[in-house]
This record gives C-alpha cells, structure tokens and sequence, in this order.
C-alpha cells in the first residue's frame, strides 16, 4: 500500500475544558451557581468579589428587536454569546422556635409555601420530628419502666402523618415479654392517643377523626351525629352521597351542612403539624418592573456575586523570581478571567432569552394567565439565534420575578389550541380559564368537563371534552361528582 500526504479542509467544535465549564455554569440554578462561585473562591486565590457598587450589565427594555451576533452552527457555541475566547487563555489546557402548635381550631396557615419581597420562598420548619414530640411527652407523663417500653415501640412505629401502621399483635411480640399482653399494649395507645398533636396514633382515618371531636368537641351539640356520620357512613362522605346520608342519619339539608362544618374542622393527618417538610428557597434570576409604561427586564443582583481578579497578586508574577510560583500565579489568573468570562456570557444569555419571553408575554404581565401566549422552545431559539437545547438550559431552574409572583421561566412556554377564528390560545390560558370557572361555580351543581367546554367554545376555542379533563386534572382539580358539596 502506497503512502501519501492529503490535506484536508474541515471544520469542528473541541469541546475544551473550559467550553464545558460554561455550559456547565449555564444550566445551573442560583443556589447552585452560588455554591460553584464559592468553590471556586476558595480554590483560586486569584478571584475575590467585587466590593464596588457597579451594577451588572442587567438591564434590558423587553422590545422585539434583539441583537443576535453570536454563532448559531452549534449549540454549544451559543454559550460563548458575542465575545471571543481572550487571546491569553489557553485553548483547552427555644420552643416556640421549633414547634408551633396546629389545632383543628386554630387559624394556623399550616405549611403552605409563601413568597417574600426578595422573592424567596420560605415556609414553617421545625427541627423537631413527630417521634421526638411524642417521646417529649412520654417522659412527662409518669410512665412505668415496663410502660415506657411499650410507648417507645409505639411511637416508632408511627408514620409522619401521625398514624399507627403496626398491628397490637406485633408490637407484643416485639416486647418479647411473656407477661405483657395485649390489653397492656391498648391501655399505653390509648394514653398515647390522648397527646398532642390530637388523634396522633389512630389507626384509621375514622379513629382519628373520632378521638379529635371527643377532646376537641366534648361539649358540642353536634358531636353525637359527628361521631355516627364519621363511624357509619364515612364512605357516603367520601363518595359525596348526601341524600342518602340525610335517608339513613334521618336529617335535613340544613342540619347535615352543620355536622359537616364540624367534621371539616377535624384534622385527618395530625402528624402534619409537626413534620414540616424541609425549606426550599427560590432566588429569582431577574427581575421584570414596569418602568414608564414599558416592562423592563434587568438581572437580579443578589443571585449572583461581581467578581474580580486580584490585580495586586497578578501583578506578582512580573517581579517573582522562582519558575514556579510565576507559573501558579499566570495559571490561576487565566482561570480566573475564564470564569469570569463565562459568568458574564451566562448572563447575558439569560438577559437575552428573558428580554424575548417578557416581549413576547407582555400581556400575561398586564391580564394575567388568561392572557398567555402560545410559546415553545424554538420560538424564542429562532429570535436569538440560539440552540433549543440551549433555550432549555437557561429556562430550567431559572426563575423570573415580577409583579404577579416569582414564577419559573418554564412556566412561560405552552402548547397552542386552535381558536374559531383561525387564532391560537394557549394551553396556560386554558387553564387558568378552567380555575376560574370552577372557582365560581356553584358547590352544589359543579360543572361537569363537557359543560366547562361548552363554556370556553363560547368564547371562540374550541377544546375537546378529553382535554379539559386532562387540563383539569394537572390542575388538581377534582372530578365534578367529588367537587360537590352542601357547604
């Protein structure tokens, strides 16, 4: 076989050491980046943050024109945005504190996630667990050695919602204790029954709400027919079967809507109210204000930090002597700039993606969802110039904070439904459309799924029975039969 020289002509895109980093850095969330920026400032003695009060290049009028110079033939290039890789980089080289008390007939707001002015969300958090709660008790209450044995069993066996998954017959075999029986282990449970939170250690959902209405309710008129709906006819209750309900209680209308507002009052997973789940905090990427009559769109400063690099350290390497050290110092500067470099093309890739989703979703900032417009992927990919893939990573975990609420950037993108009149309307609409029916519908004749899509047809879209049924399901919207109700 003869051997010769070719030359060939080609183009590729080596993904370096420093290429993936910027990508890396743009899929990222806030608390993530924050945590990657940490690291990286405790391991490049060369990057320190900025202490100035220069704002970052974040600020934005959402217009149609966007400006779009970077490279589009790869997806990967699009991270590099308009700026070219820096000539002297290397190419790849107490108690209050910690309980709070949730009766049935308090006003307690329970553990719903709530938003701040800074756009994060925080909620109640206790470090105390239910097991520990109940063990608290226990050890006030004067038990026996032999007792306290059968309590600590019991409580084990308690699941965070506040119910006993394990049969009497099992924990008497677990005691291994010959002398202890089962009449033992029920008078224990049902001291533990009488702690708080009330009907903590039910074994069913009718036990618990039974044992509630007997100490929370002892004196209440209502509290004998309570106690019988909850005992025989808790599976009416669930089905919604009032008439049959009124047939066998023998009541009316009205006296049954009052038993009901009692039972209601009931709580049927005690355990909630002391196993919080843990705090998930959301920082929003940007911010989008309404600035003499235009939506603006500018970076959130604090979700992420200005960085700098130590120029008094940099300089070192002119005047240092040893090999070494002067290779350290110019090494950890260029990952320094790098990282900087990729910070900033992560921002300003943002700012762009966010600048075309406010332009394009102006009306869901002044209506609301009703006013959402239909938007996918290649939408936004198209107007910047961008991959979808890397449309996708800077809308995952990136979160946009306006006048209506902190909101993800996912959440603005939404299939299309055609309308009558030729028209899209987007499936964000749809719903929002579907809560507001249902939020006004009458309680005791809800709408069914083809009557809430006779009602949208009236205004112009046309959606299928099936899809409202889809739609309202996502929503977690019950079915018209279980939304009913006397109250």
């Amino acid at each position: 076989m003869r051997q010769s020289l070719q030359l060939k002509i080609g183009q590729q895109l080596t993904m370096t050491p420093q290429l993936q980093q910027a990508i890396r850095l743009l899929q990222l969330s806030s608390l993530d980046l924050q945590a990657e920026i940490q690291e990286a400032l405790d391991s490049n003695p060369l990057l320190e943050v900025e202490t100035d009060n220069e704002a970052l290049p974040s600020e934005a009028e959402a217009s149609p024109e966007t400006s779009a110079t970077d490279t589009s033939q790869q997806e990967t290039s699009d991270v590099i945005n308009n700026d070219q890789l820096p000539d002297d980089l290397p190419v790849d080289s107490s108690w209050d504190d910690t309980y709070t008390s949730s009766t049935p007939g308090s006003s307690s707001s329970g553990s719903g996630q709530s938003f701040d002015g800074d756009g994060e969300s925080y909620q109640g958090e206790t470090s105390e667990s239910l097991q520990d709660h109940l063990l608290w008790q226990m050890r006030l209450s004067h038990f026996s050695d032999e007792d306290e044995a059968i309590a600590e069993i019991i409580i084990e066996s308690i699941d965070d919602t506040g119910y006993l998954r394990t049969d009497t017959d099992d924990i008497v075999a677990a005691l291994n204790n010959p002398e202890i029986g089962v009449e033992e282990v029920n008078m224990v449970l049902n001291r533990l029954q009488q702690f708080d939170p009330v009907g903590v250690a039910a074994r069913s959902v009718s036990e618990c709400l039974i044992i509630q209405l007997r100490q929370l309710f002892a004196d209440h008129q209502l509290k004998p027919a309570a106690i019988e709906l909850i005992e025989q006819h808790l599976d009416l209750l669930g089905n919604r079967d009032y008439r049959t309900i009124m047939r066998k209680m023998k009541v009316t209308e009205p006296q049954l809507k009052e038993i009901l507002q009692l039972v209601q009052q009931l709580q049927p997973h005690p355990g909630d109210a002391i196993a919080q789940k843990p705090v998930e905090y959301v920082i929003p990427d940007v911010s989008v204000r309404k600035k003499q009559g235009r939506w603006m769109v500018e970076l959130n400063p604090d979700s992420v930090p200005r960085l700098k690099v130590n120029e008094e350290y940099a300089a070192l390497s002119k005047s240092t002597k040893n090999a070494a050290d002067n290779q350290y110092i110019k090494s950890h500067t260029q990952e320094a700039r790098w990282f900087i470099k990729s910070l900033e093309s992560r921002n300003e890739t943002l700012l762009k993606v966010a600048n075309f989703v406010v332009q394009r979703q102006q009306g869901f900032f002044e209506h609301g969802e009703e006013a959402m417009k239909p938007m996918v992927l290649n939408d936004v990919a198209e107007a910047v110039d961008m991959h979808e893939s890397t449309i996708s990573r800077v809308t995952t975990q990136k979160f946009l904070h306006c006048p209506r609420g902190v909101f993800e950037l996912k959440y603005f993108f939404s299939s299309h439904v055609n309308t009558e009149a030729g028209g899209e309307c987007s499936s964000t609409a749809i719903r929002a459309l579907i809560k507001k029916l249902v939020a006004a519908e009458n309680p005791a004749k809800p709408l069914s799924d083809s009557k809430i899509a006779e009602l949208i047809a009236e205004q112009g879209i046309k959606v299928a029975r099936r899809t409202i049924a889809k739609y309202r399901e996502s929503l977690n919207i019950a079915s018209s039969s279980q939304r009913k109700s006397l109250i």
